[in-house]
């Protein structure tokens, strides 16, 4: 069987190895560079220049570790976003050294769908070739929302993609958006010494994570003298001598050197051939599948940011390989009942299963239980101690439904949480499970306990 992929991000690549795994004939066709958005302009980017920035915040703490250090250190964005490029560099010799070992073909260019059985290759040097194909998976991503109020420039307007290229450290930096692509940027440039300020219409940050990590988040900004302005938009955008000014819905003013644009996303299922074929869309654009990933035309699939749903790498790279398997005649289904996902702000954010106010949206009954980081003695030890742990029960069954972490390593120990939500396990489950001292994974087990008022370390109520 022929598989030909259009898309090598997270969800394009991973399919098509799954693909050549099962014994399929795959071809990969991308128009810049292997691993997509994630890889090259998202998650391991934004990731690199974030562990610089942390490693030079923990430089202003090394006397509370009883380091001292003689003389001065300086950050020098320039130097991180170089240490930045080779880590992502790594990352695509990875990729194209897994399709190679599986005998995945690697087209460079930009393929146009001619029918369900060939697509049409642009290739960088001008050229053109067809592909020919007895299955196809769409893979074609997003990229940052470009709206007329805001015209990039890549200077001093940028979109998300710029931001992780300039080499200067900007004295002051407006961010118009407290999602997840604003909030990491806030923390990442507030570390260097930017002065900033967000901007955000809706009435808190991070909107879709449990209303009680918001409402820690705006605290622990305003400890780093973070500006956070919600419930307010920015209509109207100059540039000036001083800087650029931004006017928001208030009638206020603000003036900043730079500006960074957070606010969404547009799905790549332009000029791809999509209406040649009649591969039906959504009124985003949006790619429309089934629980197969398959769309309207037979044989021809979509997956990732392009079909609109989750805008995350590792659902991209499930849908990937749920696509490969039913392209290569195993049948399987998509499940988006637990789906982990992670904010590396400072400190981390993680989620997964039902934040309380959408249990409450469903008319689930729900009881909950928390634990405070400063009870940990690891915490302690690390010096990190900020931040809590949630765990959301059904009343009735006690079953795990949701799971809620702001703090230390939340990205990592999110998954424990995420396994017992899987498997259906109840809080007893979790709180019995014995979890190795000390370490910040007895937050769960602690937590879990305080559903029923039994955590040990927790003061009487």
């Amino acid at each position: 069987m022929r598989l030909a992929v259009i898309g090598a991000g997270p969800g394009g690549y991973v399919a098509a190895l799954k693909a050549a795994q099962m014994g399929a004939e795959v071809t990969v066709i991308e128009n810049i560079e292997v691993g997509g958005t994630c890889l090259n302009r998202g998650c391991i980017p934004t990731k690199a220049l974030l562990a610089s920035a942390e490693t030079f915040a923990k430089t202003k703490e090394l006397k509370n570790f009883g380091i001292e250090l003689q003389g001065s250190v300086i950050p020098n964005l320039q130097k991180m976003v170089e240490r930045k490029n080779k880590v992502v560099g790594i990352q695509i010799k990875g990729i194209r050294g897994l399709f190679k070992s599986w005998g995945v073909n690697l087209v460079e260019g930009k393929g146009v769908l001619l029918n369900p059985n060939k697509i049409e290759v642009e290739k960088k040097d001008g050229t053109k070739d067809v592909v020919e194909a007895d299955k196809i998976i769409i893979a074609t991503g997003s990229r940052p929302a470009q709206i007329p109020t805001f015209p990039f420039d890549g200077k001093n307007i940028l979109s998300s993609d710029d931001a992780l290229n300039i080499t200067e450290i900007p004295k002051s930096l407006i961010i118009v958006g407290a999602g997840v692509i604003g909030c990491e940027f806030a923390c990442i440039f507030r570390e260097l010494g930017t002065e900033v300020t967000m901007v955000e219409m809706l009435p808190r940050a991070v909107s879709t994570e449990d209303t009680e990590i918001s409402e820690l988040l705006a605290k622990e900004f305003k400890k780093k003298k973070i500006k956070l302005l919600t419930g307010v938009g920015v209509e109207k955008v100059t540039s000036a001598e001083d800087g650029i000014h931004a006017t928001l819905s208030d009638g206020k003013e603000l003036v900043a050197e730079k500006i960074l644009v957070s606010i969404g996303r547009a799905l790549n299922s332009e000029g791809i051939g999509l209406e040649t074929v009649g591969v039906k869309k959504g009124a985003r654009g949006e790619i429309l599948v089934d629980e197969k990933m398959q769309t309207n035309i037979e044989g021809i699939y979509a997956v990732g940011d392009v079909t609109g749903g989750m805008l995350l790498a590792h659902v991209a790279s499930k849908e990937g390989i749920v696509a490969a398997q039913n392209a290569c005649g195993k049948e399987t289904k998509i499940d988006y009942s637990t789906v982990p996902a992670a904010i590396f702000t400072s400190p981390e954010i993680a989620s997964v299963g039902l934040r309380e106010f959408q249990a409450e949206e469903k008319g689930i009954k729900v009881k909950t239980g928390h634990f405070q980081f400063r009870a940990l003695g690891k915490a302690h030890a690390m010096g990190e101690i900020s931040g809590f742990i949630k765990i959301v029960a059904e009343s009735d069954t006690d079953r795990i439904v949701g799971a809620h972490i702001i703090g230390p390593h939340a990205s990592d120990l999110i998954h424990e949480a995420a396994l017992a939500i899987k498997a259906g396990l109840k809080v007893k489950d979790l709180a019995d499970t014995i979890h190795a001292h000390p370490t910040l994974s007895e937050g769960l087990m602690e937590a879990a306990e305080d559903v029923h008022g039994e955590a040990i370390h927790v003061p009487k109520k």
